[in-house]
Order: structure tokens, then C-alpha cells, then sequence
């Protein structure tokens, strides 16, 4: 019997699809057909291409009413919230527009002579392995600059939110991309990490966990294939003494628990100057009391089942260490179905932390926050760098040259003032320490997706 994957819901732990993985074969062919394909897509002016991605574009979002319920099941999102299409349609349409000046040929002057240029050539076949927890907006990140910088996109999606893959697709095949440009495979983590070994693979994207990114690098060993991985982060948030409180609340309370929590740059600890931290604590406790859980396909619902009942015992344990070495739980929610095996996990809010904590410095990925209290913004930067991950920090104020100025130390990717949790894909999304390398969006994205090739033209 052929090797299948299922995805287990989340919603009533039921069987809620269920595919079978391709085979060796399968997966040579895949190859092939990229590789044929990328030659004659490459070839194609940027414009051209742009109108074939924007067409791919168009017919994914056409399928949002579907795809919104499909996450409901898939992964636990509440249909309220309207699936990922706005990001998807910002993000995308950002690097269709702004491709052909990034990838136009570099002049660095004129000298008497010579002609002298760099132009920007694919890299060949990208291999995209997207995560679950937010199935369209991570994918969307790479298939279209990789599409418009002239790759052929191989996708492999995670077993949670395997009919997203099958959603892309369809867009393509309704887009009428060439064949074999863009191609959707589910694969087994050993055949994924076979493929990568092959050495047919010339980019992998992934995101995902740190474990996970060293099992990538290790497949690429040898291969000089480029990689871009966006791993784990613990993002932190600092509220100064000068912030706009209300205003911090509603969008920390956001940041902490939108899609139950399961974020890469959600924020999962706050640092609050002491001033202000008995006012933020108290504000910030009432208003995540509107985040309730509950079941996803109810549109009052603001908090759905976490992805997998493993990843919410991963949070109730880091709860329950922190309370037995004194934090104060402030929710404490009485749901009965926020039990251990179970997915469903309530919001809840501990004060009294410290950095002994597991809460305070390893990844929860759940719908948990602690808030810590700070006497100057020295004490606050110290914590915020306290931690092997970086991806965004924000900080809270009015005064926009301190925020700047905080920004430069601490150790992360993106620095936020007075917001969080948001991608603009003007920006580069990148990462330091464990939370990876490379680059993706704005000009700078497309520069991870290419090879730079230089042109020495002499008269004589």
C-alpha cells in the first residue's frame, strides 16, 4: 500500500484529508520538468513574466471563501479573521511591482573603452518547504520573487496544510503557467532531505523550527545549493514610561495571542518600565479577557485550537513551570477543554516572571505572554538580547529617535515601533542568531533568489 500523510484536525482530532506521498520516480520527473521549464521562463522579459505571476496571483485569492474554512480544519484558525488574502495580495503584488528595478542590470559608471554591467540571473530550481501556521503568507514570500526572478518553484507544504499546496497548484494550473514552473510534491521528511542531497536543487527555502533548519543544512552539505531559513524566535516587546498605554494593550494583546499565539513574530514576552507596569498589567489582563476560545468555524470565536495537541502541552508545561517557581497566573481560564492531549489552549497572561523561566527564553508558539517589569531602558535591551533568537523586537514610545537608537542594540532582524506581528513587504524579513539567515521580501529578497553575473566588454 502507497505511504499516505494525514491531516488530523484540530477542530474534532478526525482524519480531516489524507494523500498519498509521491514516489522516487515521481519526484525525478518533478525535476526534470522544472529544469526543462526554467529555460524558456528565464528567457522571458520580466513584464511577461510579471503578467503570468500576477494571473497566479489573481486566481489564488479568487479562492479565498474556500481556503478560509479549509485553515479552520487544517489548522485551527478562526474563520473570522478572513484566512491570509490580504497579506498574500500585499506581499505579492509588492514584488511583481518592484521586480523589474530590482533585477535590472547594475552599471557601476562608465569608463572609456568598455561597457560594464551585473545582471541578476536565476539561481535555477528553488525548493519551497512551507510551514503550517501560516500556510499561504510563508509560501507567498518565495514563490513569487522566485518566480519573477526566472526560477522554476518546487513546493513542499507541512503535512498540517497539505491543501494549501494543492490550492497553489491550482492557481497555476488556472494561470496557465508553463508547465513545470511551479509544481506542488508532498514528500516525506527523508525524501525531502534525499532531494536536497541530490545536488539538483540549487535554493531551499524553509521555514520552520531550529531543529528542522539543521536537518536542512545538513542535507545540503556539499551541495552549494543557497539557503534561506526563518527558524525560531521568542520576540520580545518593551512598553517605555512614555508610551501611549492604551494603544500598547490593544496591539501587544494582539501580537500575543492572534492565531493562537502560533506566530513567528508573535510577541511572547513584555518588558514594561516600571512606571507604568501596574497600568499596563491591569489594562492588558482585561483586554485579553475579549480573546476567547473556542471553535474556530463560530465567526465570534477569536482564539482557535492551537495546530496540534503536542504543541499546546508544550505551552501548559511552560505555564505550569513558571507557577511552581512563582509567577502569578492573571486569566486563569476554566475550560474544560484546555486539558493535556487536548489542542485547545487558553489565552493566558503570567506576571512575576524571570529569565529562569522556560516561558521567558524558549520558543512557546502558543497563546501564553510574560510580562516582566524594567527600571530603565538599559535593563530592558539587556533582556530583550537575553535569548538565542531574533527576528523583531518592538518598542513602545513616542519619541522616535530613542526607538531608533534602542533598535540599533538590540540583536534582531526588525525593529517595530508602536506595532508588531506585521511583514511590510518594502522591508527585508530577515533574522539573526538561531532564527536563520538570508532574506526575503523587498529589493533585497530578490537579491537572495539570484546570482549576480558580471559583463567586462572591452573595445578594441
Amino acid at each position: 500500500m502507497a505511504e499516505t500523510v494525514r491531516i488530523i484536525s484540530p477542530v474534532d482530532g478526525r482524519v480531516y484529508a489524507e494523500r498519498p506521498v509521491a514516489t522516487a520516480a515521481e519526484i525525478e520527473a518533478a525535476v526534470t520538468r522544472a529544469k526543462r521549464a526554467r529555460m524558456a521562463w528565464g528567457a522571458l522579459t520580466v513584464p511577461e513574466r510579471g503578467a503570468a505571476v500576477t494571473r497566479f496571483l489573481d486566481a489564488l485569492l479568487a479562492m479565498n471563501p474556500e481556503i478560509v474554512p479549509e485553515l479552520a480544519w487544517q489548522m485551527g484558525r478562526p474563520v473570522r479573521f478572513g484566512g491570509e488574502a490580504r497579506g498574500v495580495e500585499e506581499r505579492g503584488r509588492h514584488m511583481i511591482g518592484i521586480a523589474e528595478s530590482a533585477l535590472a542590470p547594475v552599471r557601476p559608471g562608465a569608463k572609456e573603452g568598455f561597457r560594464r554591467f551585473i545582471t541578476r540571473e536565476p539561481l535555477g530550481t528553488m525548493l519551497v518547504i512551507a510551514p503550517w501556521n501560516y500556510p499561504y503568507l510563508t509560501a507567498i514570500n518565495s514563490i513569487v520573487p522566485g518566480l519573477m526572478a526566472g526560477n522554476a518553484v518546487i513546493l513542499k507544504h507541512a503535512s498540517q496544510t497539505l491543501l494549501a499546496g494543492e490550492r497553489f497548484a491550482e492557481a497555476a494550473r488556472r494561470a496557465e503557467l508553463p508547465a513545470g514552473i511551479f509544481q506542488n510534491l508532498v514528500m516525506t521528511h527523508s525524501d525531502t532531505e534525499r532531494l536536497i542531497g541530490s545536488g539538483v536543487i540549487d535554493h531551499i527555502n524553509f521555514t520552520g523550527s531550529v531543529e528542522g533548519g539543521r536537518r536542512i543544512e545538513t542535507a545540503a552539505a556539499g551541495t552549494f545549493a543557497s539557503l534561506a531559513l526563518e527558524l525560531g524566535g521568542k520576540d520580545p516587546a518593551y512598553v517605555r514610561n512614555d508610551a501611549i498605554i492604551e494603544h500598547a494593550i490593544e496591539n501587544l494583546v494582539d501580537g500575543a495571542f492572534y492565531n493562537s499565539g502560533q506566530s513567528c513574530c508573535g510577541v511572547e514576552r513584555i518588558y514594561v518600565h516600571e512606571s507604568v507596569y501596574d497600568r499596563f498589567v491591569e489594562g492588558f489582563t482585561a483586554y485579553a479577557r475579549t480573546y476567547t476560545l473556542g471553535d474556530p468555524l463560530d465567526a465570534a470565536t477569536m482564539v482557535g485550537p492551537m495546530a496540534q495537541p503536542r504543541l499546546a502541552d508544550v505551552v501548559r508545561s511552560q505555564v505550569a513551570e513558571a507557577l511552581r517557581k512563582g509567577a502569578s497566573a492573571l486569566l486563569r481560564t476554566d475550560d474544560e477543554r484546555d486539558r493535556a492531549g487536548s489542542p485547545y489552549c487558553a489565552p493566558e497572561v503570567l506576571a512575576n516572571v524571570d529569565h529562569q523561566m522556560a516561558v521567558m527564553r524558549e520558543e512557546s508558539f502558543g497563546p501564553v505572554v510574560g510580562i516582566m517589569h524594567v527600571k530603565d531602558d538599559d535593563e530592558a535591551v539587556t533582556l530583550m538580547n537575553d535569548s538565542p533568537y531574533g527576528l523583531t523586537a518592538s518598542i513602545w514610545t513616542t519619541d522616535a529617535d530613542r526607538a531608533a537608537a534602542l533598535g540599533a542594540r538590540i540583536e534582531t532582524g526588525t525593529v517595530f515601533m508602536n506595532r508588531c506581528d506585521y511583514l511590510d513587504p518594502g522591508l527585508v524579513w530577515t533574522g539573526v542568531k538561531a532564527t536563520g539567515r538570508g532574506g526575503a521580501l523587498s529589493e533585497i529578497g530578490y537579491h537572495h533568489l539570484t546570482q549576480p553575473k558580471s559583463y567586462h566588454l572591452r573595445q578594441v
